[in-house]
């Protein structure tokens, strides 16, 4: 049973692709509205980097496991080589920020680092290709959007939400734009990332005020082309402690440093790149790796990464309209849970309750916030 015919989601993102996608796999469409177009913002920008087990014990452990399958199927279903979806291990690198000189350890210390080399005090394996994958977040959102383009006629509003129009019932009956023009639904999907908390004002004070408050952590990122293509991501300690996650197709992506958590202003596709954060990540890199070090990056790219208060993401119905869903604050899991998220949703708006992932502790009113 379909409990909504029309339904839009705001947000372009991974997950407001995901929703669309897995409502698309029911035959059922989608309009989604983004100020930009298809993942314009972290979701095109982010990592990728996919852990099955790292949140284990906490009130997401059940969304990042089921997610984590989910993107396997995700992979066949659209093609691990349409979205670079592969298996590979991940290794913690500890190096020597004493060191006086730029030196490669020999014996053991390297045994098991594909290409961390230099001052390296010791490793640990934190995932093998069991519970570690990865996926390329802008290829994974074009993919399910042409999915749902083609599977089910999905459309894309280029524009900006500024109301949700509600019933005298309560019930949810369309959306306004910047321009004036209006959108019929009767189901509205807020999946607008580190700009949610701008979307309480789309609703009476009453009602907005129930969305929970949404920040974002602004993480800049470069991509290095490696002269080979690597195999082991590595969390450093030292150096500003960088992350790096190579990719299929040869590149680097290498981030680290991130910002305080803030209220965003700056809009989806406009993140100021600040130089001086691009300048440590080309340090450390040069700092972790000799084959990585002398090259420069190809892209310097920043984005903010929606959080709450709770560090908890926020998914389910808003209470006080009938029709009103919110799907946000993942955090650095944005991608990894993604397509949990988007299939916990699809069966909300089709079922009215959901069948892989218990949403409680996840929803506006859990205990937790």
């Amino acid at each position: 049973m379909v409990a909504f015919s029309k339904i839009v989601i705001a947000g372009g993102g991974i997950i407001g692709n995901s929703v669309s996608y897995y409502l698309a796999k029911l035959n059922i469409a989608t309009t989604v509205i983004d100020p930009i177009g298809i993942a314009p913002a972290a979701s095109g920008k982010a990592g990728g980097f996919l852990a099955r087990d790292w949140s284990d014990g906490s009130p997401i452990g059940p969304l990042q496991q089921r997610s984590f399958d989910l993107h396997a199927q995700q992979a066949e279903d659209l093609g691990a080589e349409n979205i670079d979806y592969r298996r590979l291990v991940c290794m913690a690198v500890g190096c020597d920020e004493r060191a006086a000189a730029v030196a490669k350890p020999s014996g053991k210390k390297l045994e098991g680092v594909e290409w961390a080399d230099i001052n390296v005090l010791g490793k640990n394996m934190m995932g093998g290709t069991d519970t570690i994958a990865q996926v390329h977040p802008k290829k994974l959102c074009d993919a399910m959007w042409k999915f749902s383009q083609e599977r089910a006629g999905s459309k894309l509003i280029i524009g900006k939400v500024v109301e949700a129009i509600v019933d005298d019932d309560g019930s949810i009956r369309g959306v306004k734009l910047e321009d004036g023009s209006t959108v019929e639904c009767d189901a509205l999907v807020i999946a607008c990332g580190p700009w949610t908390d701008a979307t309480k004002s789309w609703f009476p004070p009453e009602i907005g005020k129930a969305i929970p408050h949404m920040m974002g952590v602004k993480y800049h990122s470069i991509l290095i082309q490696s002269p080979r293509v690597l195999n082991e991501a590595v969390f450093f300690s030292g150096h500003g402690d960088p992350e790096v996650y190579p990719r299929p197709d040869g590149d680097a992506y290498i981030t680290g440093f991130p910002d305080p958590a803030v209220v965003v202003t700056e809009s989806p596709g406009k993140e100021e790149v600040r130089p001086e954060v691009v300048s440590r990540l080309v340090d450390a890199t040069k700092k972790v790796s000799s084959l990585l070090g002398p090259i420069p990056p190809h892209t310097e790219q920043a984005c903010y990464l929606p959080t709450t208060n709770d560090g908890i993401p926020v998914i389910g119905e808003i209470p006080g309209v009938k029709g009103a869903f919110v799907g946000s604050g993942h955090g650095c899991w944005g991608i990894l849970n993604g397509p949990a998220t988007g299939e916990a949703m699809a069966e909300l708006l089709t079922e009215g309750e959901t069948k892989h992932v218990d949403l409680k502790l996840l929803g506006v009113d859990s205990p937790y916030r």
